[in-house]
């Protein structure tokens, strides 16, 4: 019996129902890997596609800092009520502190307001959604390659995008000009969106002087930059992270970030990011605000209290913001390390040359693999990698780079 695509032998045979017509969705590249990685019975595979920091054991720990936090909460809280629809007022300038600067005008002169939202993710839609709705931009431009949910996400909000070039394969390096020529052809009011740092999949970041002439061209064209902000503090450190960002709000009056307490906290499941728009003047902002909130309130009434109380309380303590400091710099420098190791034991592989994996940045590094190579590491040696050949640098230790690395250089020669 012939069946139509997405109909299963289960319904022939009984009455229409509305949901009948509706075919299954493609897996998700990266959520889609991990659960054929699960299903996996191989002891020795790796999975180093989802992009979540894993220590020398394997293990995606909860840090100290997090711990002490929620003891903290614990011992103090006083009631499940709900925060505000823009969430604790604390939480948002904090937000604004980490983000431009502890001394930066924009912490507290109105001109900038924030909203926690559900991850960056969740950041991001919002955000697109308000773009959207205010009828602020024509047009997005998204860099190609970028993370691939940013498609999805100005799909999802009705919004038109095009793709700017960002990797340049023969040198492994940024495709700097030719990213802006493209750009050059963006209309007055279009969105620009950038990643402030640890460029995700590339893990390749523009240089002080880069991020001078974006800034420059983005303010001299009249683009909106839309920055996503997800790894601060896993490139360079806190503060050196936020150099590109801080220099287009320096020559930009306008412009939105997406920033995310995932990774630099390891509140995952929490769903903890922060959605900030920086607006002329403060008059302006406010009305900014009362529409961020519509936003808000449509998408999900009030966001989660546990998670942003912990950032809360890791940010405003002294002694745990110390703490936090010391342990993401642990994290920032076992993935350094990594790239050291990985890329030394690829060249006793006879892999070749990769010493441009040393100069990405953060939990990623583009590998220069392509789709077959990677189907092959997966098929004969239980190695998961995204298609495009990123692999999650965060995901390897001393137990696995071996099997790794000769994996790679097996299939280099083939």
């Amino acid at each position: 019996m012939h069946l139509t695509p997405g109909i299963s032998q289960l319904t022939v045979g009984r009455k229409k129902m509305f949901f009948d017509h509706i075919e299954a969705a493609p897996a998700d590249p990266i959520l889609g890997l991990t659960e054929t990685f699960k299903n996996d019975p191989n002891p020795k595979k790796i999975n180093l596609g989802v992009g979540v920091y894993k220590n020398e054991a394997g293990v995606t720990p909860i840090l100290d800092c997090v711990k002490q936090a929620e003891k903290l909460i614990f011992e103090t809280e006083t009631t499940k009520s709900y925060l505000p629809i823009t969430g604790l007022p604390e939480f948002g300038r904090l937000t604004r502190e980490l983000i431009f600067g502890a001394d930066s005008e924009l912490v507290d002169d109105g001109r900038a307001v924030t909203c926690h939202c559900p991850g960056g993710t969740g950041a991001l839609r919002i955000g697109a959604d308000f773009i959207k709705q205010q009828n602020v931009a024509a047009k997005m431009w998204i860099s190609d390659p970028t993370w691939a949910n940013h498609y999805q996400i100005a799909t999802a909000a009705g919004l038109k995008f095009e793709r700017y070039p960002y990797y340049d394969r023969a040198t492994h390096g940024l495709a700097f000009e030719r990213m802006l020529e493209t750009l050059n052809q963006a209309e007055e009011g279009d969105v620009v969106v950038l990643h402030a740092c640890c460029h995700n999949p590339t893990g390749i970041d523009p240089t002080v002087k880069q991020w001078e002439r974006i800034a420059d061209f983005i303010s001299e064209k009249k683009l909106l930059p839309f920055i996503d902000f997800a790894y601060q503090g896993f490139g360079h450190g806190i503060e050196e992270d936020a150099q590109g960002l801080r220099i287009i709000a320096s020559r930009c009056k306008e412009m939105i970030i997406a920033s995310s307490y995932s990774k630099n906290l390891g509140l995952y499941n929490e769903r903890v990011g922060a959605l900030t728009i920086v607006s002329a003047d403060k008059e302006t902002a406010a009305r900014v605000l009362s529409q961020m909130k519509i936003a808000v309130r449509t998408a999900i009434s009030n966001p989660p209290a546990h998670g942003e109380k912990v950032v809360t309380t890791v940010l405003s303590n002294s002694e745990l913001r110390a703490l936090w400091e010391s342990e993401l710099t642990a994290m920032r420098e076992r993935i350094r390390n990594m790239r050291v190791l990985l890329v030394e034991k690829l060249k006793e592989a006879g892999a070749g040359d990769f010493d441009f994996i040393t100069e990405q940045n953060g939990m990623f590094s583009f590998s220069g693999l392509n789709k077959e190579q990677v189907e092959v590491l997966r098929k004969e040696f239980s190695i998961y990698i995204v298609g495009s050949g990123r692999i999650c640098v965060a995901g390897i230790n001393a137990d696995n780079v071996d099997a790794l690395a000769k994996a790679i250089a097996d299939v280099m020669k083939r």
